[in-house]
Order: structure tokens, then sequence, then C-alpha cells
């Protein structure tokens, strides 16, 4: 991926040092010990002040900010949630969490949620679009609110790959009802593990703050006499991971035009290779610039180049199609319904069975290599990797 501890300095070390010195690590309570320390206060201010939201709500990881943001808008038994066939295993693993049934429509050449087949798949259960703003780019944000507008449904981005990339000049996950990110080790801006949700209504934001931990409603510094509107689960962050990803996103500005620079010097030196294609951005602008990702001419071709990649040395190359975690083609868990606990009749009532299904995407996706931009390489090294990259993929031509 492009993570951000491939620039860690005395920075992390100094904000961990400031949470060790008072010996609290738990985010709420404890006032008196504190020192007037509070990380994570201090992290969601920065993301308001990054992104432009009204409210942020650190928790512990991107899945649990999926999950939190779901229940927060009311989501849960029967719903239905219209997502992307392509994305982190989380994205299903939440709208499941929440007692709702998860409803794959299909991707475009954006690697993202076609607009046009979201229609194809509401239903009066529908309840929310989740669009996943995949490989640090945005999906096409106008025409998914356009729709969920029209049709009365929510829309929540799941923008866990995706901190820092813009639409239109507007950060994502600040543009539907809810957005969520992750800040987990191989993310551009990392906590180790942690991740936020933002909205812009403040009924939404209370909602999500209390049910993230336990309901309490963070009324009085007495954890033991705050009130509790209805329950709720554990989804904290700690001081010491929020320290980290405070003094990580001071570097944002750093890290964005590193990544964005970089991965510049991929597309130039790509250019010149009439067999490729690369990806369709809907704003190229607000690309965080984490992956460079480009089309072959069909499935063979792809596999020919992803393999001829890994061969030449270049790191963070993947053929989509066949990756486990990220594709619905290989996930064997999920399709058969292999789960831990029996899941609510309402998901297996509701889920198709996506063992029969046939996917539209699997045109798209099994032509797709990405490579992985990293921060820690200079403009030579940059330059060096592009081009024992483009000669990999004449290569396997």
């Amino acid at each position: 991926m492009m993570p951000g501890w491939e620039l860690f300095d005395e920075n992390e070390k100094k904000q961990v040092d400031e949470v060790m010195d008072t010996g609290v690590i738990m985010r709420f309570g404890f006032d008196g010990a504190r020192k007037g320390r509070w990380k994570a206060r201090e992290m969601e201010h920065a993301i308001r002040k990054r992104t432009g939201a009204a409210h942020a709500l650190l928790v512990a990881d991107g899945t649990a900010a999926l999950t939190v943001a779901l229940a927060a808008l009311g989501i849960g038994a029967g719903d239905e949630v219209i997502t992307a066939p392509f994305t982190f295993v989380a994205t299903f693993e939440s709208i499941m969490a929440a007692g709702a049934i998860p409803i794959f429509a299909e991707v475009d050449e954006t690697l993202c949620l076609s607009p046009e087949s979201v229609r194809e798949y509401i239903t009066p259960r529908t309840k929310a679009v989740m669009p996943v703003h995949m490989c640090g780019a945005a999906a096409d944000v106008d025409a998914l609110k356009a729709i969920c507008d029209e049709k009365g449904i929510l829309l929540v981005e799941d923008a866990c790959q995706a901190f820092g990339a813009t639409y239109r000049g507007r950060a994502v996950g600040t543009i539907g009802d809810a957005g969520c990110y992750s800040f987990d080790f191989n993310k551009t801006v990392t906590c180790g593990e942690g991740g936020a949700l933002v909205t812009n209504s403040r009924e939404v934001y209370e909602r999500a703050d209390k049910y993230h931990d336990h309901g309490h409603d963070h009324s009085m510094s007495d954890r033991g006499a705050e009130g509790h509107d209805f329950p709720g689960y554990n989804y904290r962050i700690t001081e010491l991971h929020a320290a980290i990803g405070l003094a990580q996103i001071a570097k944002m500005d750093r890290f964005l035009a590193i990544q964005r620079e970089n991965k510049r010097i991929f597309k130039d030196e790509f250019a010149a290779i009439d067999e490729i294609e690369l990806r369709k951005l809907p704003d190229p602008e607000g690309d965080a610039g984490t992956f460079v990702t480009f089309f072959a001419k069909n499935e063979e071709t792809a596999r020919r180049m992803a393999r001829s990649l890994k061969e030449s040395g270049t790191e963070g190359a993947f053929h989509w199609y066949d990756n486990n975690w990220h594709y619905i083609r290989n996930w064997g868990h999920f399709k058969g319904r292999h789960f831990v606990n029996p899941a609510a009749s309402d998901i297996l009532g509701g889920m198709p069975d996506y063992t029969k299904r046939a996917f539209k995407s699997d045109a798209i996706m099994s032509r797709a290599v990405s490579i992985a931009i990293k921060l820690g390489w200079n403009a030579e090294e940059a330059a060096e990797r592009a081009k024992r990259a483009a000669n990999a993929i004449k290569h396997s031509l």
C-alpha cells in the first residue's frame, strides 16, 4: 500500500511520549491525570479542519467506522445496502454487523461503484448506497448522490482507502450522509489501528458518539454517572493510537505531494505503452495518488503483465481479479456463508445467492493491474522503479 509509517520520525515519538507522561491511554475520563492532553480530541479537530466536515469521531479502525456509521444512520435488520464488489472485505462485514443485507452492484472503469448499475439493484428495502473510493480516488459521487436524493435513500461513503482524496474540491467522505476513513498500518495516514467517521449531521454524530462507547452520552467527566439513551458497543480508539495519527495528519500535505508526484512519474513512463489504458478517474485532480492502475487488452495479458512485474522486482503489483481480500470472485467464505456464528435470518433470508451470480465487473477486474505508490521513494527511486515496471510490461507482450 502507501503507508505513512515509511516516514515516521521524532514527531510520532513526541506525541506518544506526551501520552505516556500522563499514564492515561484511554480517550475518555481520568481528567485530573491528563495534564490537559486529549490526543483523540485533537485528531478529531485536525480531521474536521482537513476535510471541512462539521463533525468527526475517531474509532478503533475503519471497519468500526463503517459499522458505527450504519448504526447511527438507523440502518439495520432487513435493510439493503448497495455497495461495490471491488472493495476490502470490511465493507460487507460492516453491513452484516449492522444486521443489514449487502447487495453488490457492479463497478465500471473507475474501479468504483457504477451509478448505472446501482439503479438496477434498488428495491423497496434499499436503505443506503455505499460507494467505495478505491485505491485513493473518488467514485462518481455526484451521480450516486443524485440517485440517492431521487430515491430518498442514504449515501454512506466508504473512503477507507482514500483519506486525503477530493472530489471536485470536496473531501471524499463529506459529500454523503456519513463518510468513513481507515488509519490502519498500511494507510497513507496511520495510527497503527484506527478509523474515523465524519458527518455534517449533529444528530448522526451524537448517535455515533454514544453508540461507539457502550451508549455513554459523554455528558460528564464521571463515566459512572453518565446517561445512556440506548445500548452500544466498544469501538473506542486509544490515546496512543490517536497520538500517532495526530503526528501523521500534520504531514498530510507532504504525503500527498510525494504520492502524486511519484504517480505522475509512473503515468508518464506508461504513456508510451499503447497496449495498456490507464484507469478512468471522475476527478483526476482529487486523486490521492496511492496507486497507478491500468487495463490490459484481456485477462490473459493482464496475468502476464502482473507476473512480469513481480518477476522484475516491482513491489506492490496486484492483479485484482485473483485477489482474495478485495474482489468478490474469491470471497468463498462469504458466498458460501461460512459464518462462525449463525447470521440473522433477516440477512440470510434476504441475501442473494452469490455463488450463482455472474458479475459484469469480471470483464473489468480481470484486465486491471495496479502498482502501489510508496511514500518512501525519492524522485530518483520512483523514476527507476517506473522504468523497470514499464520494461516489465513491455517484456510481457
